[in-house]
């Protein structure tokens, strides 16, 4: 699982059968940056793209969200939908430590 923050949603105007309906968010990974300086460092755009998020939590924009990423994402469904992210957990606080 990786940590990112939503920096917007996706509307989709045709979609699979199976994900009519669906929240898409788009999502901008956390950086080793963003750990060091905490929850208000805005988010980096160019260490990693931003990738579309599946949600199904409720997650709005500037939240951070943990998700998953590959084969994983379509583990929840009883039919495998073609997804290839989703958001697995809302995130209230990070507490980074790192070893000296």
């Amino acid at each position: 699982m990786r940590l990112g923050t939503i920096i917007g949603r996706v509307t989709c105007s045709v979609s699979v059968p199976a994900l009519k309906g669906a929240r898409w968010l788009v999502v901008s990974p956390y950086s080793r940056e963003q750990f060091q300086k905490g929850p208000d460092a805005p988010p980096t755009m160019g260490a990693d793209p931003s990738l579309v998020v599946y949600d199904n939590l409720g997650g709005s924009i500037g939240q951070t969200v943990g998700f998953i990423e590959g084969r994983e994402a379509a583990v929840p469904f009883e039919v495998s939908p073609p997804i290839d992210a989703i958001c697995a957990a809302l995130v209230d606080k990070i507490y980074y430590h790192p070893m000296t």
